[in-house]
């Protein structure tokens, strides 16, 4: 039956799957499942338990093994599950012996260490989406701030970067097995370096990558925190043209206030600020971002700041989160906002999300664009934008293609 992973959450998640499926197929492992979980909600717990359930039942004799942020943090409740083999920590998860340990005879059941005494991180792990068209690289993990909603850093660990000659060493291995594109992705990509010798910036390592890899065609980053931005970073994006002129904000809300309660490191205005100088920089830059709907203490005044700053940023792709409370967390105790205001908070968050992807969608229309081909018929633009292509072309080519129209989702290529 083979090794199957499944993956909730981030791209670091994604990428981590990818390395740990590799590990447990070189340990001799069949008939195993691996749940990689997220924690950053309570809905996102649900689901994983959801899945190994599924699993269970539809995997017959199967091992299930769950890891992952919500593993590291309460590894007791998964450990109660009785569909459950074992529970693996985010520091354990790509190690080859853990693997090699679990497929032997007599490997505890649980194994859980303390994520916040991890004072380094492992080689950039490469996931692979699509084949071989577009890589992930893990260049960072854990996280340093204290986000007054969230758990991750508790499931993450204190911020960990990966050197710089080792991040371009794996993206030239992986440009000479085919990657056409790749993502640089962590939990907080924007503190890149602080822990490392001379201390370089994402910036640095963005510019190291372009140089030391000429023959890669696209380098794209995950979601950022813009108020960590630096200088070279910013110049990349202004002056290199393989750098893709998409980035992921980590905005969360609109409103001071709320960012305040947050603890959240920049203000509306920095944000709007931000999003006006990169558009100077590179005026075909392509805005996503991710906002909580519901925050506690939230009125309605304060959420119509974040439904607005999806205007005055100018973003294109939402993801919207219901506010979702986390136990242990300061937001947890914050007086709450009730449950039918939060989700219908959120869904008006989604359709101006909506509508400002159809506005994008319309001012495509009629351009030319180079096109990544991903799979036969889907591909994306620089700004990330999925194309749909009359006919079938070859995944992994780039191709300039001319925008005949859309459907609500993708561009039509004609």
């Amino acid at each position: 039956m083979g090794v199957e992973v499944l993956t909730f959450g981030c791209r670091l998640n994604a990428a981590e799957s990818d390395a740990m499926r590799h590990e447990a197929e070189r340990a001799g492992h069949d008939n195993l499942v691996v749940v990689n979980t997220c924690a950053v909600t309570a809905e996102a717990t649900r689901q994983a338990r959801q899945a190994i359930r599924r699993a269970a039942r539809e995997r017959d004799g199967a091992r299930i093994v769950v890891t992952g942020c919500g593993a590291q943090i309460e590894p007791e409740n998964f450990a109660a599950m009785p569909e459950v083999s074992a529970v693996l920590g985010n520091g354990e998860k790509t190690k080859p012996e853990t693997w090699r340990g679990l497929a032997g005879a007599g490997s505890r059941r649980v194994q859980v260490g303390d994520i916040m005494a991890e004072r380094t991180t492992a080689a950039a792990v490469a996931g692979r989406e699509l084949g071989r068209t577009r890589a992930v690289v893990q260049v960072q993990n854990g996280c340093d701030h204290r986000c007054t909603f969230c758990v991750i850093p508790f499931g993450r660990g204190n911020s960990r970067s990966v050197p710089v000659e080792t991040v371009t060493a794996e993206i030239r291995r992986l440009v000479g097995e085919g990657a056409r594109e790749v993502v640089l992705t962590g939990v907080d990509i924007t503190s890149y370096g602080a822990d490392l010798p001379e201390a370089p910036r994402l910036g640095t390592l963005v510019k190291a990558i372009l140089r030391a890899v000429p023959e890669l065609p696209r380098l794209r980053l995950s979601s950022i925190d813009s108020v960590e931005a630096d200088d070279d970073l910013l110049d990349a994006l202004a002056t290199e043209e393989r750098l893709m002129p998409h980035l992921h904000l980590s905005l969360q809300a609109g409103d001071d206030m709320v960012l305040k309660r947050m603890k959240r490191r920049h203000l509306r205005g920095d944000a709007i600020a931000f999003c006006e100088e990169a558009r100077r920089l590179r005026p075909d830059i392509v805005f996503g971002a991710d906002l909580i709907a519901g925050f506690p203490t939230e009125t309605e005044e304060m959420f119509q700041r974040s439904l607005d700053i999806v205007a005055e940023c100018g973003l294109t792709h939402l993801h919207v989160f219901p506010f979702s409370p986390r136990p242990g967390t300061p937001a947890a105790r914050m007086p709450p906002v009730a449950r039918e205001v939060v989700k219908e908070r959120a869904a008006r968050l989604r359709e101006a999300g909506e509508a400002a992807l159809r506005s994008h969608l319309s001012g495509e229309v009629g351009a030319e664009r180079e096109v990544l081909v991903e799979t036969g018929e889907i591909g994306r633009t620089a700004g990330f934008t999925p194309v749909r292509f009359r006919t079938s072309v070859t995944a992994g080519e780039i191709v300039r293609a001319r925008i005949a129209g859309h459907d609500g989702r993708h561009l039509l290529a004609a």
